[in-house]
């Protein structure tokens, strides 16, 4: 057992900070939200659809990008690709196999396909790992913006990241 205790409840236009130490249980949680775990006890419900962004990449690495964002982009029904492409600045690595990006252009091929789902409930797992500052403040408004449009997002992070009004949760109150 990681916690015990905890509860809370996001409206659209909410933003989320779950907070801790490394090893605390932030990933855990943000599993458990996206329905990838069961928590021991308690429930977990939501309404609309959920977008994940964490350390998986869920990429081909053998394919160029742009493939393996297409691929994504069918499932997806995404009707605007060109537009996560420019806002992210992926336009130039499209054609570059994904096993060969960047740590940080990994990370933004995978808000890429967050943006792409139109998800209403954005649960976010150390976001800004891997993005250089520039990154960081553009994906920073695009949370931003998720939000003033009536999105929820649900960040974990054990470090600094800019949201919107953020409510805030600090898992070492419910450790066990």
């Amino acid at each position: 057992m990681l916690f015990r205790g905890l509860s809370f409840a996001c409206a659209p236009g909410d933003a989320l900070l779950v907070a801790g130490a490394n090893g605390i249980g932030k990933s855990s949680l943000i599993r458990m939200l996206a329905g990838l775990l069961r928590p021991i006890a308690g429930s977990v419900a939501s309404e609309g659809a959920i977008g994940l962004v964490d350390e998986r990449l869920a990429l081909d690495p053998n394919l160029p990008l742009g493939q393996a964002l297409r691929f994504w982009e069918r499932l997806d029904d995404c009707v605007a690709p060109a537009r996560a492409h420019e806002i992210l600045q992926l336009e130039p690595l499209l054609d570059v196999p994904v096993r060969y990006l960047s740590t940080g252009q990994k990370k933004r091929a995978a808000l890429a396909r967050l943006l792409n789902r139109s998800c209403p409930i954005w649960l976010l797992d150390e976001p800004l790992n891997g993005l250089d500052t520039q990154a960081q403040a553009s994906f920073e408004a695009l949370i931003a913006q998720h939000c003033a449009a009536g999105g929820i997002a649900l960040v974990a992070s054990h470090q600094g990241i800019a949201l919107p009004d953020p409510a805030r949760v600090e898992l070492a109150e419910y450790a066990v």
